[in-house]
């Protein structure tokens, strides 16, 4: 088995895992997809495409967060006299938290897990599986707050094929406002603290529903690793605007 397969397999078993029985009754379920793609020709020829799930699914003991990330670009270059098509950016994000409820509901434990697979980035893979402490600090009508931080470790592998996995330390915290009926802000930030690398992401959103079930949301992502070799840059950034459907 390689060593890409082996965190991906932690990381589904720890979902898994974690997985509330199909016995619990449903309290709340909801899932929004959303997707983005820009074709440009003329001077420049280039077409990309992001594309994403997130769910989220309230049962009577559990509390569980699911999310899918895609991102794919082509550009059109001139090689040697030539026009070739090559492919520029390919990345793809998931991740997946399960909460367990105590005593007091907003007080829980978490088991995390996370892959990623970025092909332009200074890692062939990086993943995380961490378990701790979940806490809600509020949640009404207009905003929500929430906050994970733990123990957990790292599996990453360089493009050079050396290994960095290692313990960490992971923090977290999710907040939401709703700046109205029909618009709302989200931030997210999370931290893995390890003996190699620090790897951080910031995704910052607002959205603003359109009819019904579909709504447009601008966001800013933020990836950065405190080491990298060569060239390779620290901070990766991603802008879009995506069309997003609230399934359920």
């Amino acid at each position: 088995m390689s060593m890409t397969k082996v965190p991906v397999a932690l990381v589904l078993c720890a979902l898994f895992a974690a997985a509330p029985s199909v016995a619990q009754k449903d309290k709340s379920i909801s899932m929004d997809g959303e997707f983005g793609l820009i074709i440009t020709t003329g001077n420049t020829e280039a077409t990309s495409l992001s594309a994403g799930l997130a769910g989220t699914q309230e049962l009577t003991d559990w509390s569980n967060e699911y999310k899918f990330d895609a991102l794919y670009k082509q550009d059109k270059v001139n090689r040697a006299g030539n026009e070739v098509t090559e492919t520029t950016a390919q990345k793809y994000f998931l991740s997946g938290q399960a909460n367990y409820k105590l005593t007091q509901e907003n007080q829980r434990l978490f088991v995390f897990g996370s892959y990623e697979d970025d092909r332009f980035s200074d890692f062939k893979y990086q993943s995380t599986v961490a378990l701790g402490w979940n806490q809600e600090v509020f949640s009404n009508e207009k905003s929500k707050f929430s906050y994970s931080v733990g123990p957990g470790y790292s599996f990453s592998e360089s493009q050079d094929g050396k290994n960095l996995d290692s313990i960490i330390v992971r923090a977290a915290l999710q907040y939401s406002l709703r700046l109205s009926d029909s618009a709302k802000i989200t931030q997210s930030l999370s931290s893995e603290f390890g003996g190699d690398n620090t790897k951080s992401r910031s995704v910052t959103a607002v959205s603003a529903t359109l009819k019904n079930a579909l709504s447009m949301k601008v966001s800013l992502k933020l990836d950065h690793n405190t080491d990298v070799e060569g060239d390779s840059k620290k901070l990766d950034t991603e802008t879009a605007v995506t069309l997003v459907y609230t399934f359920f």
